[in-house]
């Protein structure tokens, strides 16, 4: 036996089956865009932790500035104490992602920190209930928001709550505006459609007056990687700002230079009302943050937000290390080139392989959509599955993405050397050939 298959035995004896398993890859160590197994492989890592280690394992910078604050205060909760970590983080924050002007009274912009995504979500709708006095929440078919109650009641994959009701009220899912290129209604049409519904929404669904917040990924990541129209993102701010409501963009995928900006939503033109990031913050270690506009976020009653460990110093001082390394090396910049070479590789494999539905993305965070005979009616999930498979025995590793998980995408740590994202796209590219290529022998019986 292995290793890597004892320590997967001992994983199956204690731990809970609730804690899903994309593979029985098992990690030991890891550096910079490579991951090394219980046995000694090494693997590219085309997941980064999904979608947390932008600045790369194990970052010297990062474990340093860990080590120091962790030699000076572990933790003493922000609730008890005010520590320089915790403020200096969210200062950063406020300074490198405004949600409105600086006043002569103070910051525009304020944040809160919190350990993850879906308590961050969980708490920018408590803020946003609070500031307008309303309860409903609209999200989107395709979105991920969390598994925790309200976050799981907004997300969409089914898989992900089987079981788990009842969830919570006032929630009203509206379907995500998916553009896919050469194929279906175009942008403009779909942009006109979905904006319409949300206006019939509001006449036959729920009123506007009662909704405190629209919550949008920019680019979803468990749906696919579908990334909304631009027209769309403005006409939902127009339509937040006509009817009181605010609008929340989660950032906790997009967020930290994986689209080539600090958050997608300056892609945009528009700013949010609400914001939640998490993921690539920290780095490596568990912390997140709701940033919002500072006369939202002070209608909110003192006591109602925070929890224990919110803001743990460790936690804080490796996110200022990582958006200092961000920072000074052009992480935005080098975003934009690592997802201009996915894309071209990504469209050489469309051109050749009819199963290819859509390539799409924004910066570096890339997929590609594979439906039987190219069709995204017949999503091909058992092909995505294989190929997944053939790519980690081929030292890669890549994870799905979809409803029906039948897109893969890339979260590869944006410091991966041009090098090291060939050699690991080319694995990717001879993989998806060699299992189009049997597929179609298989369907000719050649």
């Amino acid at each position: 036996m292995t290793r890597s298959d004892d320590l997967i035995r001992r994983r199956d004896r204690v731990v809970c089956g609730g804690v899903g398993r994309l593979s029985d890859l098992t990690v030991a160590n890891a550096d910079g865009a490579t991951l090394v197994d219980a046995d000694g492989r090494e693997y590219i890592d085309f997941a980064g932790g999904i979608g947390v280690m932008n600045v790369g394992h194990c970052d010297p910078d990062v474990v340093a500035a860990i080590r120091a604050q962790a030699g000076t205060l572990l933790h003493a909760s922000v609730h008890v104490g005010t520590y320089e970590p915790y403020i200096a983080l969210c200062e950063r924050l406020v300074e490198l992602m405004p949600h409105a002007p600086d006043t002569a009274a103070g910051p525009g912009t304020k944040a809160m920190l919190v350990n993850s995504g879906a308590e961050a979500v969980e708490n920018a709708i408590k803020i946003a209930r609070q500031a307008t006095g309303r309860s409903a929440v609209i999200c989107f078919t395709g979105g991920f928001h969390g598994r925790t109650l309200l976050a799981g009641t907004l997300t969409s994959k089914v898989n992900y709550k089987l079981g788990c009701g009842p969830y919570a009220p006032e929630v009203y899912r509206l379907p995500y505006p998916v553009v896919r290129a050469g194929s279906g209604p175009s942008e403009a049409e779909v942009v006109a459609r979905e904006l319409d519904r949300l206006r019939s929404a509001f006449r036959d669904t729920v009123a506007p007056g009662d909704v405190a917040a629209i919550i949008i990924e920019l680019v979803q990541g468990e749906g696919g990687f579908f990334v909304a129209p631009r027209a769309y993102v403005q006409g939902l701010r127009e339509l937040c700002d006509e009817h009181g409501i605010m609008l929340i963009i989660d950032e906790v995928q997009t967020g930290f230079a994986r689209t080539g900006r600090w958050g997608a939503f300056e892609h945009y033109g528009v700013t949010p009302d609400i914001s939640t990031w998490a993921k690539s913050m920290g780095g490596g270690l568990p912390i997140s943050a709701v940033m919002g506009r500072a006369t939202v976020m002070d209608r909110v009653t003192p006591g109602t937000l925070g929890g224990t460990y919110g803001g743990n110093p460790v936690a804080c001082a490796a996110a200022l290390a990582t958006i200092d390394k961000m920072e000074s090396l052009g992480l935005n910049e080098r975003a934009e080139q690592c997802g201009a070479l996915i894309r071209k590789r990504f469209e050489v494999i469309a051109s050749e392989t009819r199963e290819v539905v859509d390539v799409r993305g924004l910066g570096a965070m890339m997929a590609i959509e594979f439906g039987e005979g190219g069709d995204p009616a017949r999503p091909a999930t058992a092909l995505v599955k294989q190929i997944i498979t053939t790519c980690r025995e081929d030292g890669l590793v890549v994870i799905a993405s979809g409803t029906e998980s039948n897109t893969i995408r890339v979260l590869a740590p944006i410091v991966i050397s041009d090098t090291l994202l060939e050699k690991g796209l080319s694995i990717f590219a001879a993989t998806v050939s060699r299992h189009t290529r049997d597929s179609a022998h298989a369907v000719s019986g050649s």
